[in-house]
């Protein structure tokens, strides 16, 4: 895992070109006359510069203007990306747009020389920040807090060679959803693929698939193919561009630039070309090599848990297990996952809704609760109905947490509704629904149970 616990999902919302090409220029006599005075002052105030340099007004490269009517798609965008990540219950956090450079240089490998530097501005150097993960480490480490789940949407700037056609920026929007703290394994990191499949599916920008791997898989698969321990960074930097060049080229930049002798790149090759769902983490049990690595053990363990779990999310088929993804950054140390759409982005719906609700801390307006012990399961598959009802919903990532905690929760974060599920109610076909106001229960039939919190949430 990243540092402090921390397991993320990132939503890259850059607005896709496609969405956002100007529909064609409107000319009226005011936007005129002010344009021809915004650039009779701009060329008067550049003049001297412009007979020595042939000065031309654009936009720094790498980066866009986004016009009124862009940004209304953005914002539709953006509201539908938040709002999914308020419906599981984030709060919003904000951090600098710039950090200390020692901080910033020591997390990213070889993406370090990626990041913007600024001049120094009073004896602290200083950088542009390259993510939105890293402020929030800092944020945890400094304020001491040890559980969070937040979100956080901004711009971060990357000097790297632009691709506009492709979408690649050096300055762009980046939104965050992130778990931070130590829970049950694979419990939280199901949720974050989950929203993944929500946004991108409530995107409309047609089929996708999100490929999944562990870090520790990876560490244990160079481990075994013969890579020596102070490689493994460099070589995960050049797996991880698998996605962009053929094996060859990878392979080729392993030999002659990194150094790695031919046959244990054709061992890594093996192994990095393979993907696909449970059956090939069953499969990797099965290996005779990988199966001698106490790391990749750990880690197949993790992502067999973690099928599990997105099977009752109802998800599975969307996950692909891609022993190629590697994720370049030193800070990933456990699972890791990333989406890539299977065909050209489709024209994005005009209908993206709208929350109109009082803003909390958190939304969240119904919990999952259970008094007994192996009901597990039980709670993820009713959550799940309830976030595709487009309930506002969350769970305890425990197995077998206390009532009293999740009574205590309910009432500390405001959550208005509590849903109990137990033997009993499981037996009956009903599910408890507790007023945390009030603490009055009723007993509803399960399938009824997804109308009766609307009715309620919509009378309160």
């Amino acid at each position: 895992m990243p540092p402090f616990g921390l397991l993320h999902v990132r939503a890259w919302v850059s607005v896709f070109s496609q969405l956002l090409r100007p529909s064609g220029l409107v000319c009226i006599r005011e936007v005129h006359f002010h344009s021809q005075v915004s650039e009779a002052v701009l060329t008067s105030q550049l003049k001297p510069h412009q007979e020595k340099s042939n000065f031309i007004i654009k936009t720094p490269k790498g980066t866009r203007d986004l016009s009124p009517q862009q940004m209304v798609v953005r914002e539709k965008i953006l509201d539908m990306v938040v709002g999914c990540f308020k419906r599981h219950g984030a709060k919003r956090l904000d951090t600098p747009a710039f950090e200390l450079k020692e901080m910033l240089t020591e997390k990213y490998g070889e993406d370090s020389g990626l990041i913007y530097d600024l001049k120094d501005q009073g004896g602290e150097l200083l950088s542009l920040r390259y993510d939105l993960t890293v402020p929030f480490a800092r944020y945890l480490a400094m304020n001491k807090v040890k559980k969070m789940k937040r979100y956080q949407v901004g711009k971060v700037w990357r000097r790297e060679s632009p691709t506009i056609v492709q979408g690649r920026y050096r300055e762009f929007c980046q939104c965050d959803f992130d778990i931070a703290g130590q829970f049950d394994p694979m419990i939280p990191d199901a949720e974050c693929l989950k929203i993944m499949c929500e946004i991108l599916s409530g995107l409309q920008l047609g089929d996708f698939l999100i490929k999944v791997n562990d870090r520790r898989i990876l560490d244990g698969l160079l481990a075994v193919c013969g890579v020596p321990e102070s490689k493994f960074h460099a070589i995960c930097s050049s797996i991880d561009k698998l996605d962009k060049i053929s094996w060859n080229d990878v392979r080729h930049e392993m030999v002659a630039k990194k150094g790695l002798a031919p046959e244990v790149a054709d061992r890594i090759g093996d192994y990095v070309q393979c993907h696909g769902g449970v059956s090939l983490v069953e499969e990797m049990f099965q290996d005779s090599r990988l199966s001698q690595n106490k790391q990749a053990l750990e880690g197949l363990g993790d992502l067999k848990l973690l099928f599990e779990y997105l099977t009752l999310f109802g998800i599975a088929e969307k996950i692909s297990f891609d022993l190629s993804l590697a994720r370049g950054l030193d800070y990933y140390t456990g699972v890791i996952y990333e989406a890539v759409l299977l065909q050209t982005p489709a024209q994005a719906e005009e209908s993206f809704n709208t929350s109109g609700q009082k803003i909390r801390t958190t939304e969240t307006q119904v919990f999952v609760a259970t008094p007994q012990k192996n009901f597990l399961h039980e709670r993820l598959k009713l959550i799940s109905e309830l976030w595709d009802a487009g309930i506002k919903a969350e769970l305890l990532y425990k197995n077998n947490p206390k009532l009293l905690t999740q009574l205590h929760y309910c009432e500390h974060m405001g959550i208005p509704l509590v849903v109990i599920i137990g033997e009993q109610e499981l037996k009956e076909g009903v599910i408890k629904l507790r007023s945390v106001a009030s603490r009055e229960e009723v007993a509803i039939k399960r399938e009824n149970l997804v109308a009766e919190i609307q009715k309620t949430l919509s009378e309160s």
